[in-house]
């Protein structure tokens, strides 16, 4: 990674040296499966219920309220396909800036005979309390909302917005994905229903997330994959030990250094703006306060986003999403805001994160200086 100025660490984070330590052990030496009734495998079950206990204190959660999955893109397919009719209610409202994952899942779930809502966002990306007031009817079952958003870092008044939903008598699913473990989550106190994240954003390893599901909903909530009954017969399957091990690590990690840091980071990407600012004909996306400390989405006029990341060469950064970065359309997200095509094909995000140093910003807003100006020139 040294040959690389790496600032997306919003699409996934390196996975902490001291993660892989913890993880380690459990793909040779304590291979067994936690499923197993024998003393090998009871002793890698305890493993599992401690790194549960780190994963659960994280969020303010109880233990058995979290369902490990393959990460957060199933998580959300889990809590949006796996939420029953209740009193016969059919109809789920969410927000056009949402991720993919959600956005894919409820169009799905129309073709099943569910009714969706997409509410618009203002220009500076938050969520129009009127507006989810007034979508609201007797038949809502569900409220599916992003804490924070991956594009632009603006983060939702989660507690307003569940408020509102649970005095009309329906649930709220929260991606917390780009949240958990960068910030305070703590669902009791937010009173949050469903809720999904993943260890890749907070320096755990790929391929484990988890669905929070509190308790007094878990009787809704229908299995997307059956087998063996693993889970509270909720998600089947073997699991993922040193995945799960590496969460628990992550989530302990997080929970001891948060603070220090957002702090740190923060000062990074304040920075890195103030540099990039100053070139002319540049802004920032969305709301500038209420945003997570290391997400910066800029918008460099008339320069294509696609032309400045092939320039950039080892400057990693990104034009949209990760999970969507291969498409040449402009940002679902920054239209929904109410950019143009062209203002949004000229936007960029970097997202900085714990390994970022002052140096890397040095020689990225400089390289980034230049390269602007001279497309700028040659358009």
């Amino acid at each position: 990674m040294t040959d690389f100025l790496y600032l997306d660490y919003n699409a996934t984070t390196p996975v902490d040296q001291r993660v892989v330590d913890a993880m380690l052990p459990y793909f040779n030496s304590l291979f067994a499966n936690s499923g197993s009734s024998h003393l090998f495998g009871l002793t890698v079950k305890e493993a599992i219920d401690e790194a549960g206990e780190q994963i659960a204190e994280l969020i303010s959660a109880n233990p058995k309220e979290i369902i490990y999955t393959s990460g957060a893109t199933e998580a959300v397919n889990q809590a949006i396909k796996g939420i029953e009719k209740v009193n016969g209610k059919n109809h789920i409202i969410t927000f056009k800036t949402e991720h993919k994952a959600v956005l894919d899942t409820c169009q799905n779930i129309e073709q099943q005979g569910l009714s969706v809502t997409y509410l618009d966002v203002g220009r500076d990306g938050l969520i129009n309390l009127d507006d989810l007031k007034n979508a609201i009817t007797d038949k809502t079952l569900l409220v599916c909302v992003m804490f924070v958003n991956n594009e632009t870092g603006v983060i939702q008044p989660i507690k307003k917005i569940i408020k509102i939903a649970h005095d009309k008598n329906c649930l709220v699913f929260c991606d917390a994905t780009q949240a958990v473990g960068k910030i305070p989550v703590n669902v009791k106190d937010l009173g949050i229903d469903l809720m999904a994240f993943s260890a890749h954003k907070f320096y755990g390893p790929k391929g484990v997330g988890a669905l929070y599901i509190s308790s007094e909903i878990k009787k809704y909530i229908d299995p997307q994959i059956h087998g063996g009954g693993q889970q509270f017969n909720l998600r089947s399957g073997t699991l993922n030990v040193p995945g799960i091990i590496g969460m628990g690590k992550a989530a302990e990690i997080a929970m001891e250094e948060m603070a220090a840091d957002s702090r740190k980071i923060k000062g990074l990407r304040d920075n890195l703006e103030n540099s990039l600012l100053k070139i002319p004909n540049t802004s920032i996306n969305g709301d500038r306060d209420k945003r997570i400390f290391n997400t910066s989405n800029i918008c460099f006029s008339d320069v294509n986003s696609e032309q400045m990341i092939l320039s950039f060469g080892n400057i990693c950064v990104s034009s949209g999403s990760a999970c969507n970065a291969t498409t040449s359309k402009p940002s679902h997200v920054l239209k929904a805001m109410g950019m143009s095509d062209l203002d949004a094909l000229s936007s960029i995000r970097f997202s900085l994160g714990k390994f970022t140093t002052r140096s890397e910003i040095e020689m990225a807003t400089e390289k980034i200086e230049k390269i602007v100006l001279q497309l700028r020139k040659e358009s």
